[in-house]
């Protein structure tokens, strides 16, 4: 993107960033699955984050979405039934394998939007040191944008990763992109994220 809106005063990363990447999960990424959309380059661009954080060994989080019965998010649910085919024992809570989650890598269930509410995140993230956070995934106007926002609210420095977030409406991408990059976050291509990320970051403490 090249509206001005979207890098003006950008805060970039902070010293101890960790990368959350919402809700990757089959569910969102297969178009087969009524809540899915075939995705292939946000797929490809969380990949270039994920190996970037990789090499510098800083932390990953991912977030999943999973009812485990019938009174979770129960309000949520009946507003998207489609919700419901989100159970344990279903194929489409997994990560997208092409993420090809690795042991360490930390997976958050949550059941409404954020992957900040009603979650023990922010609890792992300050006992990490990490003061920043990338967050990338699905949907923009959904899951990302809440998680974005309540990290701002948690006092993290967030940066969205424009091409590795995507939507099932452009329209509402990129209205979202607008609006987080106006006033919660900065907004940056994955690109510009992993070539940021040797110069600017160092290790969270473990």
């Amino acid at each position: 993107m090249t509206d001005h809106n979207l890098t003006a005063n950008n805060l970039g990363l902070g010293t101890s960033p960790a990368l959350l990447i919402v809700d990757m999960m089959n569910g969102f990424t297969d178009a087969a699955c009524p809540l899915g959309v075939d995705c292939p380059e946000v797929v490809a661009a969380n990949r270039t984050l994920l190996a970037a954080f990789r090499a510098a060994e800083l932390p990953i989080f991912f977030t999943t979405v999973i009812y485990r019965d019938g009174g979770q998010a129960s309000v949520f649910r009946h507003k998207i039934p489609d919700l419901n085919l989100l159970t344990a024992n279903s194929k489409w809570v997994a990560i997208d394998s092409r993420l090809e989650r690795r042991a360490g890598e930390t997976l958050i269930e949550k059941c409404w939007p954020s992957a900040f509410f009603a979650t023990d995140l922010d609890v792992q993230l300050r006992r990490r040191g990490v003061d920043s956070l990338v967050v990338t995934g699905l949907t923009t106007s959904g899951c990302v944008r809440a998680s974005a926002v309540d990290a701002l609210q948690y006092n993290y420095q967030v940066i969205v990763a424009e091409d590795a977030v995507g939507d099932r409406n452009q329209s509402a991408h990129r209205a979202n992109l607008f609006d987080l990059a106006a006033k919660y976050a900065s907004v940056q291509s994955a690109a510009e994220i992993a070539s940021s990320l040797s110069q600017s970051a160092t290790p969270a403490e473990s």
